[in-house]
């Protein structure tokens, strides 16, 4: 993969255009992506699976910015979608209704209803509940639904953190795989139901294939008994969760992960559908942010930036890691530091007992590899508009989201009509 930011005479770089530039422009704090380092990836992963048919449905919750999408929808992606909202967001970036599937344990019916009238290719429904819910509205709808069924494979697979794994069987998501097939009789009985595939999903940052093979396994032991009892097959979805180095190098060769996929696959004539997020977009993001002050304390520094735990919640939520980097790298001493934001939370942090070089007031910092769940999980705590967006093609920078400002987060409460206000009363939401 290409590195789509350099360093030249210690300047930091994204692309072609000089970040500081992008300060001077937009201000922190501040996302900053790079769209040949998404085209890159996105087609390295592509090429790394050949001729054998397959989909890459882009996990739209790693960062669901219009821009990103339209990149990575103009070179073939689908989507995987969580939520009424990424699908919107998905059909308006112009990704097809036949590349987006819908995930996630709690669809409603407003949401199934949605993704029914575009026609995605399938839902990976995860309940016999859901199942049921899907029947019912696509008879009263007059459609067909496509379905998989997630099965959980109870594979506990290692990841740098518990609340990313979700293939073993104490988690909330998928089906039981020894309920499996029960669920998948009665799918085919049901009306308004088509099934077409089965789903596996492990985790999120995984960085060994194994995980992958025990799944593949697993899920190739089950296409052998459907098709035992007639059920006929389009493809199989092995989920996302491919994982990325945070501190150098490259996380799982997308071609050893094809080498040990596709041989096994071939024989079925299953189309082979993936879901990667952070693996086509964390490393094609930083966030940029500004010194406010230095201060020492109980025997520790402090480094206070502009950018907090509501711009960037990994590092207190998942004790994620990410490196923090000067924007101009001098030759100076390093200090041993916390790199801490404004929130008012303890738990507000970008970086903790952290050497970087001596930096003062005023000075700008990366925070790098927070392409994915950076901006997505970002929020307005202690009333704070969220960054702008950024996005370097070569020497050119677009701002694809601009900042908010403290209007737009009082605007939902402000343009209530006295209609909406009764009805919000009458309904106890207000």
């Amino acid at each position: 993969m290409m590195d789509a930011f350099t360093r030249r005479e210690g300047e930091l770089y994204c692309e072609d255009v000089p970040v500081s530039e992008l300060v001077a422009r937009w201000g922190t704090p501040a996302y900053v992506y790079s769209r040949t380092a998404l085209r890159t990836r996105l087609q390295d992963l592509s090429d790394a699976f050949g001729s054998h048919p397959h989909l890459i449905a882009y996990s739209v919750k790693a960062n669901g910015n219009l821009a990103v999408l339209r990149t990575l929808a103009d070179m073939g992606a689908g989507a995987d979608i969580v939520s009424g909202g990424e699908l919107y967001r998905a059909r308006l970036a112009g990704i097809p209704a036949q590349r987006i599937l819908f995930s996630g344990v709690g669809k409603t019916l407003p949401e199934l209803a949605a993704a029914l009238r575009e026609g995605i290719y399938a839902f990976n429904v995860e309940s016999e509940g859901e199942l049921r819910s899907l029947s019912e509205l696509a008879q009263a709808m007059g459609k067909t639904a496509p379905i998989a069924f997630r099965i959980n494979p109870n594979i506990d697979t290692p990841t740098p953190h518990a609340y990313t794994r979700t293939g073993h069987a104490a988690t909330k998501f998928g089906v039981p795989i020894h309920d499996a097939m029960r669920l998948y009789r009665i799918a085919s009985e049901l009306p308004g139901i088509a099934v077409r595939g089965i789903d596996m999903h492990l985790g999120s940052q995984i960085l060994a294939i194994e995980p992958y093979h025990v799944a593949l396994e697993q899920a190739l032991e089950m296409v052998a008994r459907l098709k035992e009892e007639g059920h006929e097959l389009e493809f199989l979805d092995l989920g996302g969760g491919l994982g990325i180095s945070y501190s150098g190098g490259e996380g799982i060769p997308a071609d050893l992960l094809a080498d040990s996929i596709v041989p096994s696959l071939r024989e079925t004539g299953l189309r082979l559908i993936l879901e990667p997020g952070r693996y086509i977009v964390g490393h094609a993001g930083i966030l940029l942010t500004r010194v406010l002050y230095v201060k020492e304390g109980g025997g520790k520094r402090f480094v206070v930036t502009d950018a907090g735990m509501n711009d960037l919640l990994r590092p207190s939520h998942y004790a994620g890691y990410h490196a923090v980097e000067p924007i101009l790298s001098r030759d100076r001493e390093h200090a041993r530091v916390d790199v801490v934001g404004p929130i008012c939370e303890t738990g507000d942090f970008l970086a903790l007992d952290r050497e970087i070089e001596r930096v003062e007031p005023g000075e700008l910092l990366a925070v790098m590899t927070a392409g994915a769940y950076g901006f997505s999980m970002s929020s307005t705590y202690n009333q704070r508009p969220r960054p702008v967006e950024i996005l370097v093609d070569g020497d050119r920078a677009e701002l694809v989201r601009r900042r908010e400002t403290i209007q737009d987060l009082v605007a939902a409460e402000l343009d209530l009509t006295p209609e909406e206000k009764q009805l919000g009363a009458h309904k106890g939401i207000l």
